[in-house]
């Protein structure tokens, strides 16, 4: 017999597939770029679980410790700039397992 389990519906690749329009943004300022939006709103009401939040949290916390040169005062501003309220800090030193 089969039973349901809490798996995460996000993946990486979706994670970082959202939030790549935005990367020119969060190192240099400027314009704030349209499909980062898009991908911003996309990917907040794709994360509807304490689970697919922490692992797109954890996605983000992997992928910003790859790319050089951000401004996490700019990254960190990015969801609200949006409408968007994220339940964490975009930030390499979160801990992902707080968040709900």
């Amino acid at each position: 017999m089969l039973t349901p389990h809490a798996d995460t519906v996000i993946s990486c690749g979706q994670v970082v597939t959202s939030l790549s329009p935005c990367i020119s943004y969060v190192r240099q300022g400027g314009a704030l770029p349209t499909p980062c939006c898009s991908g911003i709103k996309a990917l907040n009401s794709q994360a509807t679980t304490t689970p697919d939040r922490q692992a797109a949290c954890n996605c983000i916390k992997s992928a910003v410790a790859g790319i050089s040169g951000i401004n996490f005062s700019l990254a960190g501003s990015l969801p609200s700039k949006y409408g968007v309220n994220l339940p964490y800090k975009i930030s390499p030193s979160i801990d992902c397992s707080t968040v709900q």
